[in-house]
């Protein structure tokens, strides 16, 4: 099969751009109105997407903000919303965000399987480590975790996850009314995990799914990030504002996965875009800059506050001024350096750089044609920087619409993307191998070798 363009739809219902609730497209109650959500999902799966994503935050607001302006202060637990969501879909994936941090592994792997067999094999899970301390204060705690120690514990929890996932067999319901047999016992299996973290005996009560269990998902891009993807990723989300950096990423993340005896065509690289699409490039312009002036300067403080650590509080500062030295935290640390490389290789004031990172808070943001979006889409895709990508449009429904009903012709036009789903469930969209269950693939091994 043809490699083609693989697209996520990240489409939180009170908009990407800190100020897009404000837009008069957008509805201002986006964040917690069902039935918007409803209307994305259905124009995500007119469009093709293979999956609807919705990051997830454990404190209100973004990193704990309070800005009055702030629409993502509140909203939907996103496994709850996907499930409502996935009966009125039939083919769009959904991916959602848990935290290892502060979840429990068999909490984590039941939600999400049952996530998956609602959703018939649609589920996706990404992993992260949550950070910030106002988040760690609603968990018994009053500091977060070091970066080291959250990425050990990371790993240790999706190795359970796995484990917990693999508990029966593929076969193992027979459901028999006439011989009273519902299941083979023989195919049920014990996790019996002792870790440094977790202690989880199992096994799961949820059964697999037809994708066989779900789609993991990881966005980490420091070292100990890139690590766990490279080592438990199948879909990647990564932020780059040049194609170099993006090249690198992605060489470097299939390197690893191929060191570690994983299949690099199996860890698919799909970096966050934000695009503004018009019909000729200053009507692209134009929405750009109609967004940006609805922006509170509050709210484009308190978006910097929570991007560079948490440490440093720009109230006070001449916005007009460059960006000041922030020390490093324990917290989004390659996010932090991101958001200082954009403001010194842009040479942006206070002012400019929340401007502009107010879309995508630090994701690629283009200004342009659907041919133009195109050009750039097709040269990260061909030229090892991406495997596809995960689309945040600024505002809702919008430029949602406008990315389904301009750009995606352009790429179909060229071939890049596909005109209709290949598959059922999300790993078949996707072009992901069905994941063999371990018992299963065991019993087959001593059987050959009898």
């Amino acid at each position: 099969m043809t490699r083609k363009i693989r697209l996520g739809a990240f489409l939180p219902g009170g908009g990407q751009h800190v100020a897009s609730w404000r837009h008069p497209d957008q509805p201002v109650d986006g964040a917690t109105s069902f039935e918007f959500h409803k209307q994305l999902a259905l124009t995500a799966e007119r469009g093709l997407f293979d999956a609807y994503f919705l990051a997830d935050g454990l404190a209100v607001g973004f990193g704990g903000a309070r800005e009055g302006g702030n629409a993502r202060v509140a909203g939907f637990e996103p496994v709850t919303l996907f499930s409502a969501l996935a009966p009125l879909t039939t083919h769009l994936g959904f991916i959602a965000t848990s935290s290892t941090t502060y979840e429990e592994p068999y909490t984590t792997a039941r939600k999400f399987a049952s996530l998956d067999l609602i959703s018939e094999g649609r589920a996706g899970w990404n992993v992260v480590t949550t950070t910030g301390d106002l988040t760690a204060q609603n968990f018994n705690r009053e500091t977060q975790l070091p970066h080291a120690e959250r990425y050990r514990r990371a790993a240790e929890h999706v190795e359970v996850v796995r484990k917990l996932w693999e508990s029966f067999e593929d076969d193992a319901f027979i459901r028999n009314k006439e011989s009273g047999v519902f299941f083979d016992p023989t195919k049920l299996h014990d996790t019996d995990h002792r870790g440094e973290h977790f202690s989880v005996r199992g096994p799961l009560n949820v059964s697999r799914s037809p994708q066989g269990h779900p789609v993991i998902v990881q966005a980490g891009q420091s070292d100990d990030g890139r690590g766990l993807a490279a080592a438990t990723a199948e879909v990647i989300f990564t932020a780059h504002q040049h194609i170099e950096t993006a090249q690198e990423f992605y060489r470097d993340i299939k390197a690893r996965a191929r060191g570690l005896g994983r299949n690099p065509d199996h860890i698919l690289v799909m970096p966050g875009v934000s695009a503004f699409v018009g019909r000729t490039e200053a009507e692209a312009r134009e929405k750009y800059e109609r967004l940006t002036s609805l922006i509170v300067e509050e709210d484009g403080i308190g978006l910097l506050n929570g991007l560079t650590g948490g440490t440093l509080d720009l109230h006070g500062y001449d916005l007009d001024g460059p960006l000041p030295p922030a020390p490093p935290t324990e917290g989004m640390k390659s996010r932090q350096a991101l958001i200082r490389q954009i403001a010194d290789e842009n040479n942006f004031t206070i002012r400019q750089l929340y401007q502009w990172i107010a879309s995508a808070r630090g994701h690629y943001t283009i200004v342009g044609t659907a041919e133009q979006i195109a050009d750039t889409l097709q040269t990260w895709f061909e030229n090892e920087a991406a495997d596809g990508f995960n689309i945040l449009p600024p505002w809702l429904p919008t430029a949602l619409d406008d990315f389904v009903d301009l750009v995606i012709p352009e790429l179909q036009r060229r071939g890049l993307f596909r005109t209709a789903y290949e598959g059922k469930t999300l790993r078949e969209n996707l072009g992901l191998p069905f994941p063999t269950n371990r018992w299963a693939a065991g019993r087959a091994t001593l059987q050959a070798a009898e």
